[in-house]
Parts: C-alpha cells; structure tokens; sequence
C-alpha cells in the first residue's frame, strides 16, 4: 500500500509518498519514504500546482495513480488539493512527522517562509499544545531573506556571515518593514554585516523561542521546517532556548508532507 501527503506551502508544494514495508515479527505496520517531490508554483495557480506536484512526483517514483490508495493534503493551500481525501492542519501534519522522524521528539520548533510554531507532541505524534506567530513574517524565513536583500547577501550567506559574529546587538521592530529600517541604519554607522546578519537571526529565534515557552519545553526538541538549512538560526535558536541540542532532521521540508502521508496511513488501516 501507498499512501501521499501534499504540502501546500506558501512558496513551495512538497510531497511525499510512503509504502508499507514487510518487517518479519513485527506485528505493527511499517513505512518508509517510498520518494519525495518539491516544486515551486511560479506562475501556476493553487489547483495547477497541486496537479503537478503529484504528476511530477509520481512520475519521479514510477508510479502511477492507481497505486496511491490515499492522499491526505496539509499547508495553507491545503483546502485547494481537490483530489486529496482529508486535509489537515500544518500542527498536526508537522507533529506527527516531526515524531516519525526523531521518536523522542516532544518539543516540534517549525519555521518556514512565512510562519514559525512551536509544538507539544506526545509520542505518538498527537499535538498537546501550540503557539504561533501573530505579527506578520517577524518569526519566520522570509524575515531573514528581507533583512539579506537589504544586505545584499543570499540567504545563504547571510546565514553563513552570523557564524563569524559573537556580538549581541538588540533589534526591537516586530514588523519586517520597520526592521529593515533598523538594519539600514545600522550600515549607515558602519556595522559589519556578520553582525546584523547575527543580529537579525537572534530576534528571529527570540520570537520564535517565545512561542515555544508558551507551550513549554519538554523532551528533545527538533526544528523542522526551511530554516533548518540556516546554521546560524540554529545556533541562535539553541542559545535562545538555553537547550544543549536542537535535532536536525533530514529532509526538514519535508517533514509536514511526511506527517500529512502519515496520517493517510493511518485512515487507510483504520
């Protein structure tokens, strides 16, 4: 059996798909990640995307339609994947991959383009609690690539320049637009772009951070989401939540697909 989970991102559709695996002795189903997909929209519309994230996904797979017995969709354009059977909530997509990923997993840290979360997940993947954020893109990637534009960096070295700085220098906007104010200001006096880099990620992971401790810190705590791929966010948000690890998983964009084709195969054996 093959199941699909869809993510309709607000930049990118990822999807994933899963098979059941014939484990000897093992009375409970197993799965793995039969193949993955990303694509970005571009110029197509939500249903045209969706289309042909599936299309190009299982053509990259080798399969065909009639061998996807259930597809659940999750992300923000969740409701436009008309052929999906369920949509669920990007809480509870993530949650679930999150603890597929690492077993241990309570504290589910999820940033990606346009939002940041923070999650507590039991350990079967069930979502206890949540909080995210409410001031525009402050606690999310597209906070760091505007404030690397300004830089005139790519977010990759953006990332990358954070490393090379140790200082602290507070940021107060909680809005992307008064932020690149401050940042510009901060060229003018002539600061090294290290530390704005540093600057802008540490209040990045300072909000992100708070809506972690609304729903408390417990067990291992992982990142999942676009951001895993920003080393310097992670270090700012390992020191923001006073934790001696953050858990990396692979494929971190992924992981709310995952959760979504997780729960598909839970309907299908229910």
């Amino acid at each position: 059996m093959i199941t699909a989970g869809i993510d309709m991102g607000s930049r990118t559709v990822k999807v994933v798909f899963l098979e059941e695996l014939n484990v000897d002795g093992a009375p409970e189903l197993k799965w793995g990640v039969k193949g993955k997909h990303m694509m970005f929209p571009d110029e197509l519309d939500m249903d045209a995307a969706a289309d042909k994230a599936l299309a190009d996904g299982m053509a990259a797979c080798g399969l065909s339609r009639d061998q996807v017995t259930r597809i659940v969709a999750t992300g923000a354009g969740r409701k436009q994947v008309r052929f999906a059977d369920t949509d669920v909530t990007e809480v509870s997509a993530g949650a679930r991959g999150a603890v597929f990923m690492l077993p241990s997993a309570q504290t589910v840290v999820d940033v990606g383009a346009e939002e940041g979360r923070g999650i507590k997940a039991n350990g079967s993947g069930k979502v206890v609690d949540f909080a995210g954020n409410e001031k525009c893109a402050a606690g999310a990637g597209a906070f760091a690539e505007s404030m690397a534009r300004a830089l005139q960096l790519t977010l990759k070295e953006f990332g990358e320049a954070s490393l090379r700085s140790d200082r602290t220098i507070p940021m107060n906007a909680q809005c992307t637009v008064f932020a690149e104010s401050e940042v510009v200001s901060l060229i003018h006096s002539a600061t090294p772009k290290e530390d704005i880099a540093k600057s802008v990620l540490d209040a990045v992971a300072s909000r992100v951070c708070a809506m972690v401790r609304r729903v408390g810190i417990e067990g291992d705590v992982i990142l999942i989401g676009g951001m895993v791929n920003n080393p310097g966010f992670v270090r700012s948000l390992k020191d923001a939540l006073g934790v001696d690890h953050v858990n990396l998983p692979d494929m971190p964009e992924y992981v709310s697909a995952l959760g979504a084709a997780l729960i598909a195969t839970e309907k299908e054996t229910a």
